[in-house]
């Protein structure tokens, strides 16, 4: 199979009308989107980033009153649900909420409650608009590995598995969305990401499952999103200078007094901004990660706010 990559919208709908995977872009990172309520095509998801049955996807909404015919949503929680809704969506906002019989088994693994989402991203708006059908979209990458934030990064990934990548351009927050399950009028936090528990508390009490043994959500896994290279975090790189003869890679936060000591040297943000060190992340990492080095060393970034996401996902790369 040969991988186009194209900006024809025309073209992407008709693949997915048709059954087929397409990868397309959103506004945290490039989702390889299948019609969700279609056992056959969202298979080919799996198949493509050869991710285990168990990890259940996250299903785009084409907009806002089609939630009701995904999610059953509870009585206790509609308010709530609806208040988040109003002020996150579309955005990078995922809520968990009980399934109606409609989702296949195979989106949710399994379980009775489904991840949904409504994507801000002008072209996937468009795209999953036209065909008004609900879309399937994990990160388009090989399971486990670096999500793509550009349509480069999803060819190098899936080059000859999938037809077709829509490019639009880099993706603006650059990790995946904040995942949450609502229920008793409480907000647990499943996946940290650009909506901070900050941001939430304003709308309820707030609890964080992150760490759970019980896959609920995606990116609940203890390794994931990782480079090829090994991977060590670090309060500061000047604590953990190269060996002699060793190729070590550098992913900073604050610049290094002994910058020559390392192969190569990426910071997050030149201005300390966790917004721009979160839409660095996952380039950076690819960049560290395809030069063949012997390490990477990851400064840890405050954990504040979006910090706590972006100290989730190199967590996650470390475990290896």
């Amino acid at each position: 199979m040969k991988t186009v990559v194209s900006t024809d919208r025309i073209a992407a709908v008709e693949l997915l009308r048709n059954g087929n995977v397409v990868a397309l872009p959103t506004e945290t990172v490039y989702g390889l989107a299948s019609k969700a309520l279609d056992p056959a095509a969202v298979s080919k998801i799996f198949e493509a980033k050869d991710r285990p049955r168990f990890n259940p996807l996250i299903v785009h909404l084409p907009n806002r009153d089609s939630l009701g015919r995904i999610v059953d949503v509870p009585a206790g929680d509609r308010q709530l649900i609806h208040n988040l809704a109003d002020s996150f969506w579309p955005g990078p906002f995922t809520m968990v909420l009980p399934k109606r019989g409609i989702v296949p088994d195979i989106v949710t693994a399994g379980l009775d409650t489904v991840a949904v989402r409504l994507s801000a991203h002008p072209v996937f708006a468009a795209i999953v608009g036209e065909l008004d059908e609900p879309l399937a979209a994990p990160s388009a990458n090989r399971f486990g590995r670096i999500s793509p934030t550009t349509a480069h990064h999803v060819l190098h990934e899936l080059d000859a598995r999938i037809p077709l990548i829509i490019d639009g351009g880099p993706t603006e927050h650059g990790i995946e969305s904040t995942v949450v399950a609502v229920r008793n009028s409480k907000i647990a936090i499943l996946r940290r990401g650009p909506i901070t528990r900050e941001q939430l508390l304003a709308f309820a009490e707030v609890s964080s499952v992150v760490g759970t043994p019980i896959i609920s959500s995606p990116g609940q896994l203890p390794s994931h999103y990782a480079p090829k290279t090994p991977l060590c975090l670090v309060d500061s790189a000047d604590a953990l200078l190269p060996e002699n003869g060793q190729r070590v890679g550098l992913l900073a936060w604050n610049r290094a007094q002994h910058p020559q000591a390392f192969a190569a040297v990426r910071i997050l943000s030149d201005r300390a901004d966790l917004r721009e060190g979160a839409a660095n992340l996952f380039c950076y990492l690819r960049e560290l990660d395809a030069l063949g080095l012997d390490l990477i060393i990851a400064e840890r970034v405050p954990s504040p706010g979006l910090g706590a996401a972006i100290m989730d996902r190199l967590e996650r790369a470390s475990h290896q």
